[in-house]
């Protein structure tokens, strides 16, 4: 992974929905766009953050997912010109910007599909996978997106082409959408190739679940999206089973030897964090794993201010996970200032402990409501411990105690949370949570 990507945090945005564009492809009237995205870059600092992750900004007919010109920024958003002046003032601030690639299908009025459409014998029928029937496969049942044909070496052309154009323009990495759904030895060509011209670059690959380790190192990407970590933080918070958490969290030391995860506690395509764990109590247990865990966070937009939304299985049923920002920060006034508060507090915490990026951890405490981890790289550690419970969590020394050399429980310095301490035990209330170095 190149070196930048230790300490970079993403701030992950939605372009289309922050934008308030119609996705309903009934409207293609152009809005702030990518203009009012450099409006917010100071915001981003703000709030600890310093990448910029970007959902589709290419052209497309609805949702952006769609690409129907993967070298034209979307009417919708603005310009190329807009675009390279996003990345050159982000870069000016020192934010490192991130573009979605969606090269596992097209939108229907991509050019060389029509021309597919408008002549069987068209060579461009080639570019694109066809089903037992014959006809062009599309990706998981949506009509509107024609699967590439990954076998035609012409598809990896583009595709490389695309790539290196944007990061010739300062794109410093790229999302590789559905790329679960796309054959591992195209993305090890694609970025054997990419990587000659960009050694620099960072790719990161959406991959829902399988062996996370095997793609990382057989497609040459730096990292995948950590779905399995996602659920296991809402899920073991909201049915009251760390024990969950504790395999999934032994997961992910087992994918910190050989890649640091993509890690994320929401984004575009599922429900609000603070809509999938009900009891308000336990959002910032959710916030602290996230930003105390081995892995390189990003915070979806929105998140910061603990937006609730839930996505549903129906046209338009991720539009309320996709909201519309103001123009100017300064617009939200003081809605969700304590949630971008603790943002800011647990951000901080892990900017002073840039080790944290590979840390693993260890559960000292597990219980179906309570769990304390040490999460620790070489000699330094932390203790996060989280209550969730009706009981007091109670730690010391003789709870799995420290490793050898490290401080002992009962004299170690809070950082962030709540706590009591007596005589080398440290207490923390129900439902409270606790940082300590």
């Amino acid at each position: 992974m190149p070196a930048w990507t230790e300490h970079v945090i993403w701030w992950h945005v939605y372009p289309l929905g922050f934008a308030g564009a119609d996705t309903t492809g009934t409207d293609l009237t152009p809005t702030l766009g990518l203009r009012q995205l450099e409006s917010w870059l100071d915001y981003l600092l703000e709030l600890g953050a310093n990448g910029l992750a970007l959902g589709p900004v290419f052209t497309s007919l609805t949702h952006g997912y769609d690409t129907t010109d993967y070298f034209e920024v979307d009417p919708r958003l603005g310009s190329n010109a807009d675009l390279e002046h996003l990345i050159d003032e982000a870069h000016s601030r020192g934010i490192r910007v991130m573009l979605d690639g969606v090269f596992n299908h097209v939108g229907r009025d991509f050019a060389p599909l029509r021309a597919a459409f408008a002549d069987p014998a068209a060579s461009e029928n080639d570019l694109f996978a066809t089903d037992a029937s014959g006809r062009v496969a599309t990706f998981e049942g949506h009509d509107a997106l024609v699967a590439f044909n990954h076998n035609n070496p012409l598809v990896a052309d583009l595709v490389v082409a695309v790539m290196d154009h944007w990061l010739r323009l300062g794109v410093d990495a790229w999302r590789l959408d559905a790329a679960y759904s796309v054959p591992v030895p195209f993305w090890s060509n694609v970025l054997a190739r990419v990587r000659e011209a960009h050694p620099e670059v960072y790719v990161l690959g959406e991959v829902l679940h399988g062996d996370y380790t095997e793609f990382v190192t057989q497609g040459l990407l730096d990292s995948v999206t950590q779905y399995e970590l996602w659920q296991a933080i809402w899920h073991a918070t909201e049915e009251a089973n760390f024990y969950e958490l504790d395999w999934a969290l032994q997961r992910n030391n087992e994918f910190l030897a050989t890649f640091v995860p993509y890690t994320f506690i929401g984004n575009h395509d599922v429900t609000r964090i603070a809509s999938h764990i009900g009891d308000e109590r336990h959002h910032a247990h959710a916030l602290a794993l996230l930003l105390t865990l081995g892995g390189t966070p990003a915070i979806y937009y929105g998140d910061e201010r603990g937006l609730t939304a839930i996505k549903e299985e129906r046209f338009g049923g991720d539009d309320a996970i996709r909201p519309s920002y103001p123009a100017q920060p300064g617009d939200l006034a003081g809605d969700g200032a304590a949630v971008f508060a603790l943002h800011q507090l647990l951000i901080g915490i892990r900017r002073r402990n840039p080790w944290l990026h590979s840390a693993t951890s260890r559960s000292i405490l597990l219980a179906n409501t309570q769990l304390a981890l040490e999460v620790s790289a070489g000699d330094n550690s932390l203790i996060i411990a989280l209550n969730i419970g009706d009981e007091v969590l109670v730690l010391s020394d003789k709870t799995r105690g420290p490793r050898p050399g490290t401080v002992p429980i009962g004299e170690r310095e809070l950082l962030a949370g709540d706590i009591q301490r007596t005589d080398g035990v440290v207490r923390v209330a129900p439902h409270g949570w606790a940082i300590l170095r």
